[in-house]
């Protein structure tokens, strides 16, 4: 019992120890490095608008490789309706329902309603790809489109810790079968 009771005390005190320790050291680099000084702020922001830059670039050249004409939009999605269809455009909140298929611009195949059917989510909420919401709104029933998403656009900075890697454009083929 009695070194059970040691055995805590030395926990505690050394616990405490250690907080104190790395309070006063993270103090001292705050003070060396400090993310909220508008120099350090300014140096993130270049840092990835050369980084959305060179995304842009190599989407454009991917495009311009496979003869594609694209429209590009102001957020950097790029997209093209293959085949036209006659019925509406979906709107905010309307409920729509899409075969597709997601790859890699190498080519790899990451998803694909043929082996999960289709997919359906409401425009404007459902928690998509903020460029799956966007482009969509170009489409009508019927159509079929490619879509470019750019990184920021897809999944991120982090990927889908599946099949999608960390900072990767995604290619996507649609078709829009519904609006509900």
């Amino acid at each position: 019992m009695i070194l059970k009771n040691c055995t805590l005390i030395v926990v505690v005190y050394a616990s405490t120890l250690l907080q104190f320790s790395c309070g006063n050291s993270r103090n001292q680099n705050s003070k060396q490095t400090d993310i909220e000084s508008p120099a350090f702020k300014e140096k993130l922001v270049d840092a990835n608008k050369k980084y959305v830059k060179r995304e842009s670039d190599e989407i454009d050249q991917y495009v311009k490789h496979k003869g594609w004409q694209m429209v590009t939009t102001g957020s950097g999605l790029r997209y093209m309706i293959t085949k036209k269809g006659t019925g509406p455009s979906p709107q905010t909140e309307q409920k729509v329902k899409l075969n597709f298929k997601i790859s890699l611009l190498d080519g790899k195949l990451c998803y694909s309603s043929d082996s999960t059917g289709a997919y359906e989510f409401i425009v404007d909420k459902s928690g998509v790809e903020t460029g799956l919401h966007e482009g969509v709104k170009y489409m009508h029933v019927g159509d079929k489109a490619i879509f470019i998403l750019p990184s920021h656009l897809a999944y991120g900075l982090i990927g889908d810790e599946k099949c999608i890697p960390a900072r990767a454009s995604v290619l996507y083929e649609l078709e829009l079968l519904s609006i509900k």
